[in-house]
């Protein structure tokens, strides 16, 4: 069992530095490969598999390889105890290769392999613990994700029209039928990335392995959809996508509040993970799709290492998630402590971490673009907020005061240990590498001082506010606060999206069951005797088993009638 994890490490981490070399030299030469596979021609048709290779996608996968090396040798640790870790690792092999099958594919084809493949996979990883409340995640997984799946299929259905299905040749503002395409599109990587409405599957996917919550958060099946809309964003811009922008936007603030008001250390990072993909979103909708796979591909790599660090504080703990049981980390789990700050520093944005150079650079192509106050605003506040919360997990988990479970914590694993090396590393120089590669000459980007300035105001401010907030007591009066439940149920969008909807639907289907499959004349003839043979039984037995009341009674009738007559 442990060979074949670390086999399948060491060979992902050598597949990661082979797609490395290859994406430095589509960049260098800029250079593009595309490879059509003709797999079967039968007359006139033929069923082709197509792959694109060019910088983007050899970056994305070798970034993908990487985590999933490193998080195979945390998994090999982490799941020794299990007595289905081959079949756990199995899955994971299948889920890394429909995410890599999604990124190389400029065919929707060949996309909705990888990316039914990714919706699929994803279900078998969250109910892997088999308990109640992961089939309930699951079963809320899947259901946002088909939504996705359909949306591509139909889409699929109306490119038939033109008689090929590589999107890329299309220029979908002249075609007849291309803002109908491109809005099942946007539909489809709204629902994979967890924008709003869509969000409420994502905190509920945590009930899944933590090494799976790390790979799946960090750089695969929620980047899946920002992937797509950055591969389209060519023909989005000949759109009005303000709407979108203003979703996206509305994303990163709601997560960020959300998490402000969470216990649960997973699901802070997976409300974290949302936040920053609203911020790709909306940067990609602005009109920069570059600098939103640039941010995509840096926020793996922290995203990775702090849910890796919080798998292994989790594992000391005895499997306790609650932040309020723990405190002190810091001198019992040094390595990991480290590894965990610089994650959640760089996440922040700190100055010269990894984040920052993503970040920064977000803020100010926000800042030229001619977007109105609102949108500003939001984005500005949905800053303050990632640090505030950020600061408050630091406070919870590493300082504070020493709580219960912290003196039975057990010691750090060398194999965790090992998988956190790379990933800190490339946490706090990624930044720096990959804007060096991706934009070789400096970006002059002229702005006030106050707009220069008002990112790190801000940064300051949400620090300051998550600190306060860290000092909060949790009483009944917060408990009880409707304002306090309002913003801690992400405006109650996990019962809009599971209770009103199944409601909804289970009924309705009951009606068209009975009306539809089991048809008229069955229920009409065939039930029409049975059941009227049931009513005269119970007619009956009521009879049988009150006659001597019902004799009484009508014994009083008559003698009142008698009386009056």
């Amino acid at each position: 069992m442990f060979n074949l994890y670390n086999f399948w490490s060491l060979f992902l981490l050598f597949l990661s530095l082979c797609f490395f070399l290859l994406g430095f030299n589509y960049l260098y030469y800029d250079y593009c490969l595309l490879i059509d596979w003709e797999i079967l021609n039968f007359n006139s048709c033929e069923v082709v598999m197509t792959f694109l290779f060019d910088w983007m996608s050899s970056f994305f996968v070798a970034g993908v390889l990487m985590i999933s090396s490193m998080v195979i040798l945390y998994s090999k640790s982490y799941m020794s105890l299990d007595i289905n870790s081959n079949r756990f690792l199995l899955i994971v092999l299948f889920f890394i290769f429909s995410m890599i099958m999604m990124v190389l594919s400029p065919n929707l084809i060949s996309i909705l392999l990888g990316w039914d493949g990714l919706g699929l996979v994803s279900y078998c990883l969250v109910i892997y613990y088999g308990n109640y409340k992961s089939f309930n995640a699951g079963m809320l997984t899947i259901m946002v994700n088909r939504v996705g799946d359909v949306a591509i299929l139909l889409s699929i259905a109306i490119l038939l029209n033109e008689g090929s299905w590589y999107f890329i040749y299309y220029n979908y503002v002249s075609f007849e039928l291309g803002n109908i395409v491109l809005l099942l599109i946007i539909l489809s990587s709204f629902t994979k990335s967890a924008q709003v409405p869509f969000s409420s599957w994502l905190p509920a996917a945590m009930a899944a392995p933590t090494p799976v919550s790390s790979l799946v958060h960090s750089s695969t099946l929620v980047t899946a959809g920002v992937y797509l809309m950055i591969r389209f964003n060519d023909y989005l811009m000949g759109y009005n996508i303000t709407f979108f922008l203003f979703l996206s936007v509305m994303t990163m603030f709601i997560s960020g509040l959300f998490a402000n008001f969470e216990y649960d250390i997973k699901k802070v990072i997976a409300l974290s993970t949302l936040s920053q993909l609203g911020l790709m979103m909306s940067i990609c909708f602005i009109g920069y799709p570059v600098v939103s796979f640039f941010h995509l591909l840096i926020h793996a790599f922290f995203k990775a290492l702090l849910f890796l660090c919080a798998g292994l504080i989790i594992h000391c703990l005895n499997d306790c998630q609650d932040i309020r049981y723990m405190g002190g980390m810091s001198g019992m789990l040094p390595y990991t402590s480290s590894c965990f700050s610089i994650a959640n520093l760089s996440l922040c944005g700190l100055p010269f971490m990894s984040g920052f150079y993503s970040k920064d650079l977000i803020v100010e192509f926000m800042s030229l673009s001619m977007f109105n106050g609102v949108i500003y605003l939001l984005f500005f506040i949905s800053l303050g907020l990632t640090a505030s919360y950020s600061l408050r997990l630091l406070y919870y988990v590493m300082f504070g005061y020493i709580n219960l479970f912290s003196f039975n914590s057990f010691n750090e694993d060398m194999s965790m240990m090992s998988s956190m090396i790379i990933l800190s590393f490339m946490g706090v120089m990624s930044g720096s590498i990959f804007i060096w590669l991706i934009f070789p000459y400096p970006v002059l980007v002229f702005i006030p001082l106050f707009m220069k300035l008002l990112p790190l105001i801000f940064v300051l401010l949400g620090g300051i506010l998550g600190y306060e907030v860290s000092l909060f007591a949790y009483n009944n009066y917060m408990q009880d606060n409707i304002l306090f439940y309002f913003c801690g149920s992400m405006w109650f969008m996990p019962f809009i999206n599971t209770f009103s909807l199944s409601f909804i639907g289970l009924s309705s289907s009951l009606y068209y069951l009975k009306m539809m499959e089991v048809s008229w004349g069955e229920s009409i003839i065939s039930f029409l005797f049975p059941s009227y043979l049931v009513y005269l039984s119970s007619i009956f037995i009521n009879y049988q088993f009150n006659n001597l009341s019902i004799i009484f009674c009508i014994f009083l009738l008559i003698s009142l009638m008698i009386i009056f007559i």
